[in-house]
Formats: structure tokens, sequence, C-alpha cells
């Protein structure tokens, strides 16, 4: 406060790095909510420089935003106390993460891809030199998982956790569910109303999802983990005639990111699962997203939204600028460990081998209509210790085939490839037999 007695606002201002969808969605964030967050923070937080190689112009509202194509004229501007780094994939992102912390400037990123693999060096950087990370856009868009495991769950020895963190994968299984359409047809709807990329790989085939999984084990737990440790299996296999009959199993068909704490090692995979269709995570569809959380005093915890797009990821972003503007205020920087754990209580930890999970299966077998397929099928399953709970042959062809649906009790991972293995290299066979792995009750202890 002034002698006079009039308060002084402490202004913070930010740079920059990405004026895309997000980057843009950010920008509309902090104009539309200026005056609701002057008056949560007694701060004004300003957007100063924006460093982005293709635009040209900005806004003609944010004509005293400086614009420049080059980073390093935010990182150099001594009137910048944030940089938000909005631009994605590994490099020049990681080199221009790195340079602002350098530079003595706090962090903001929604790069979850980085964080998976350069994650650990980030965050020793920015510990050394005593500036903050925020990355709670980085899983789950407009959702707060981040923060609720910084601060919310803090109490908590998490137990387990599993989530649908992925919208393109969610709104095309639902969509197949509710539709009956083919995985292509969905796909392609999902491209043209902007639900998917161009190149959808990352988000059909889990490996978005894993990013995201490897941010959630590494705080949860307090451990190391990379993307390398990670067990990853996509939707692509999935036809139609899979989620019919889960249907008539009844179960719906998610892909899920699962992990659950066994104390010396955790679990941590990503795949189509079967959720019971009264579980909450079965009820969750279109592009949303939603984890739940189980903590040895909470409970269980669900969280559900938008995990993607521009204001909704635009709002994350910017809670973690309004988090970092009031450490600065208060001098209270690293107040909350960036990983919820203390650095030096983050250390190693053993990821369960996914051969040695047990749980349900379902398999669709496609197999030549003719007499004794059953008996050889079951045969090798029962070698192999696979309990068989409910088959369903209906007699009708899929691809020039009959598909065998198969439900089995708890059963081994290793042994269930080992099973198939042998299974599909029979004669009667036509083509390989499709896995998913049933959710059990288990997962929510």
């Amino acid at each position: 406060m002034h002698p006079s007695g009039k308060v002084i606002m402490k202004e913070i201002r930010v740079g920059l790095i990405g004026f895309g969808i997000v980057g843009s969605g950010l920008a509309e964030v902090l104009c539309k909510q200026a005056e609701r967050l002057l008056k949560k923070t007694g701060m004004s937080i300003k957007l100063g420089r924006v460093a982005d190689i293709v635009v040209n112009a900005l806004p003609a509202h944010m004509s005293d935003v400086l614009l420049t194509k080059d980073a390093n004229d935010i990182f150099s501007d001594p009137h910048i106390d944030i940089v938000v780094e909005l631009i994605g994939g590994i490099e020049p992102a990681r080199s221009f993460i790195l340079k602002a912390i350098e530079s003595g400037k706090h962090v903001v990123t929604a790069n979850k891809a980085l964080l998976s693999t350069h994650g650990r060096e980030i965050f020793e950087a920015a510990t050394a030199k005593g500036v903050e990370v925020g990355f709670e856009a980085s899983v789950c868009g407009g959702i707060p998982v981040i923060k609720a495991l910084k601060e919310g769950l803090v109490a908590n020895r998490i137990l387990s956790f599993m989530g649908i963190l992925n919208g393109t994968a969610n709104y095309v299984l639902s969509r197949m569910t509710d539709q009956g359409l083919a995985f292509d047809t969905v796909l392609k709807e999902a491209q043209d109303k902007g639900f998917a990329e161009a190149d959808p790989t990352y988000d059909v085939e889990g490996i978005d999802t894993a990013h995201k999984l490897v941010i959630l084990v590494s705080m949860a737990y307090g451990t190391h983990i990379t993307l390398d440790d990670i067990s990853i299996e996509g939707i692509t296999s999935i036809d139609p005639v899979d989620i019919a009959f889960a249907k008539e199993f009844g179960y719906r068909i998610k892909l899920l990111a699962i992990s659950r704490n066994h104390g010396d090692h955790v679990e941590a995979r990503v795949h189509p699962t079967m959720v019971p269709e009264n579980h909450m995570l079965a009820n969750i569809n279109g592009a949303y997203n939603g984890i739940h959380f189980t903590g040895d005093m909470v409970g269980n915890v669900l969280f559900y939204g938008l995990g993607a797009g521009m204001v909704p990821t635009g709002s994350a972003v910017a809670a973690d600028i309004v988090d970092i503007a009031r450490n600065i205020h208060f001098g209270s920087v690293n107040r909350v460990p960036a990983l919820s754990y203390m650095p030096e209580h983050i250390g190693p930890r053993e990821i369960t081998p996914l051969e040695d999970i047990r749980c349900p299966y379902y398999f669709r077998i496609s197999a030549v209509d003719e007499p004794g397929v059953l008996s050889k099928i079951s045969g090798i399953l029962g070698e192999h210790d696979i309990s068989i709970e409910s088959v369903i042959q209906k007699g009708r062809k899929v691809k020039g085939a009959v598909p065998i649906m198969i439900r089995t009790h708890e059963a081994r991972e290793a042994s269930v490839r080992e099973a198939l293995s042998e299974i599909d290299a029979l004669d009667i066979c036509t083509d390989s037999t499709v896995k998913i792995r049933i959710f059990t009750e288990q997962e929510d202890e």
C-alpha cells in the first residue's frame, strides 16, 4: 500500500508462444475475464507479447500487445513474468521452455507430449532456478485434474485411478455404440466436425492418452516414469460387432487409462476396456473426458468435463497463470510442488508388467462354421487355465467367418496371450482374435 493509503495494484505480464487454437483461446479468456480476475486476485494480468511465426496481425482488441516472430524477444523482455508455451511438439518447445526458465521466468504449458518425455529435465531445471511450471491444461483440458492431485487429494494415498482422457477416441466409440457405425465412418465424421486431427494416430492408437497417464502416474505416486513404461493399445481393431456383443454382455467399450497402486509396483496401461453399463465412466460419452480417483481417505471421486477445445483449455492455462501470479505477488513461489511431492521424495517405482495383470476378458474369434470348432478353442483355453464364463455364437458371418464371442473369468495376461497365439494358428481360424479386457470392481479398490 502507498503511504497515501492508496492500494498499488500489481501487474503481471504474460508472454505467449503460439497463437493457434489454444493460444487464441487463452487470449480470449484473459480479455473477457480481466475484470473478474482483478476482483479475485487484486492484480492486473495482461498479455504483453505474442510470438508466432505464422500470425502477421493480432485481433483489434489486442492493439496493446506486441507481436513478434522471434520467441527470444519474450525471454529477453524484463517486463514478462510468465511465459506460456502453446506450440506443442517436442522441439522447439523444449528449448523454448528451458530458455524461459534460464531467463528466470515462470512457465505454463499444455504440452503433454513434451512433459511425458522431458518432464524430469524441465522440472529439475525449474527447481534449480527457483521458478514454477504450470501444466494444468496438459491433462483433460478444462477439468482441474492436476490441481486436484497437487492440492485437493494431497492427504490421500492414491489407490487407483482410471479415466477417459481422449475426447476423439471417446467420440468415435460413443458414435459407434449409439449408431452402430463402423470405425472408419465415424472417424471421417469426427474429422469433418473438427473433433479429430487430419492424422488421428495419437488419438485412436492411445498415444495421447498415454502421454497424460505418464503425468498422472508421476504425480499420484511420486515416481519417475516415461512413455516407454506404458502399455498402449488403441481402438482401431474395434468393430461394430464388438460394440453389439458388449451390449449383450451388459458393457460399453471405452478407451481407458488405468493405474493401480500395489505399493512396490504400480500399473500403467492404456487399452480398450469393457465397462459395466451402470458404472460412471460407461456413461461419459461424446468428446467429454472423465477420470475416477480412489483415495484411502476420500474414497471415490469423479471429475468430468470437456477435455479439449479452445476456451476450456484456455481456461486451464489461465488458472495456472493466476496461481503463479498469486505466488509472485505474495512471495510464495513454489509453495506447492509441481508434481505434488517434494523433489527429494520423487524416485523410481517398478511398473507392473502387463503380462502379470489379471482380469476377465472378451474374445472375438473368427472361425469357419463347422462342427468341433468350439471344442478345439475351449480345449486350448482350458490348457492355459482360462475358464469360460459365457459364449455367444449366432451364426452371422463377419468378413466371411462366423464370430464366436467368449467372455472369460479372471485370467492372467501372459496365459491369454499364449492361448490366443495357439488359437489363431489353427486352420479353422480365419483372422487374429480381437481381445478386450473387462473392467471389474477390483479396479476400483
